[in-house]
């Protein structure tokens, strides 16, 4: 029976301009990634830190975690790419889709932490500051899978089903299927509004935002597995994933824990270098907006710390050495 009413998928994931091939899946994961730093650098600022800061760090992160996600992915799925009949050149076809977060998320913090190395802030920081841009950099990217017809759930009729094209070669049945895209795509921007609301009304410090985002982020991933049904290895009838999400889930919720304990509150000071150009620590709870100065708040020089204070502040600072 012809369903009333489905999601269609694209005919095509590539648009061409000219000669030139635009694909749905990169466009999407470049529009997360520019949505994850800009997004970040407005809460670097309003925690205190500079203009420009999360986007250099970026230039090392982004490159470190896309290797990662691609390495993740060609690692556990390398039945693609080495067995016989297949190209192991296809491997480095970032464009055709693969990309796992688990390994993206590894090796983009260890870009990120030779980043923050190397301006001397912390790492844990950082991660606060970008955690609800890269929650809604995942939702943006989940709709690159839409565009290459992949990763979607089991079959259904429900009226949001996911109409999906016969192909032979990449495996694919015609019907119509759970929008898996979908799902993860809303619950990431769930995630990212928690994180937001979180940090604001319990001032998250010490990489406990970032912590939050990942055990919220697990718990999704957990059940929304379920519901595909694209090859994947199963271990004690779990599927690869399903066990990575729980791990993942219990040491960021460890981390809350033990974080809270050893390191209460939030950081004074996340960029002591920012201090030098005349910057006072931000001290608002909205942890989104810019922190003003004292002359703009209207302030008295005894309120705001003042200038000299500032000044006394970032003399005596230290880069905060990653825990």
């Amino acid at each position: 029976m012809d369903l009333l009413a489905y999601i269609p998928s694209p005919s095509s994931g590539v648009i061409y301009l000219g000669p030139v091939p635009l694909r749905g899946y990169a466009f999407c994961i470049i529009i997360g990634v520019f949505v994850a730093v800009w997004y970040g650098g407005r809460r670097w600022v309003a925690r205190g830190g500079r203009v420009g800061t999360v986007a250099d760090i970026a230039v090392w992160a982004v490159p470190f975690g896309l290797v990662g996600g691609r390495l993740y992915h060609v690692i556990t799925d390398y039945e693609l790419y080495f067995t016989d009949g297949r190209d192991w050149v296809d491997a480095f076809k970032i464009w055709q889709g693969g990309l796992g977060i688990w390994g993206a998320i590894a090796l983009g913090a260890l870009g990120a932490w030779i980043g923050c190395r190397r301006r001397g802030i912390p790492l844990p920081a950082y991660a606060d500051a970008i955690a609800p841009g890269i929650a809604f950099a995942q939702a943006i990217g989940r709709w690159g899978n839409w565009f290459n017809q992949e990763l979607y759930g089991k079959a259904t009729t429900l009226p949001w089903a996911l109409k999906i094209d016969g192909d032979a070669d990449a495996g694919r049945v015609a019907g119509t299927y759970h929008p898996t895209f979908l799902y993860e795509s809303l619950w990431c921007v769930g995630v990212a509004l928690l994180v937001i609301w979180a940090d604001r009304r319990f001032k998250l410090g010490h990489g406990r935002a970032f912590a939050l985002y990942v055990a919220a982020y697990t718990v999704g991933r957990f059940w929304i597995e379920y519901l595909r049904v694209d090859d994947a290895h199963h271990v004690l009838g779990l599927r690869l994933n399903n066990w990575t999400s729980v791990v993942v889930f219990l040491a960021a919720v460890a981390y809350l824990v033990i974080s809270a304990k050893r390191s209460p509150g939030r950081e004074e000071v996340v960029e002591p270098a920012a201090l030098e150009d005349g910057a006072a620590p931000a001290t608002g709870t909205s942890g989104d907006a810019p922190a003003g100065s004292a002359a703009k708040s209207g302030g008295t020089p005894a309120e705001s710390g003042g200038a000299d204070e500032a000044g006394a502040v970032a003399a005596e600072a230290e880069p905060t050495k990653n825990p």
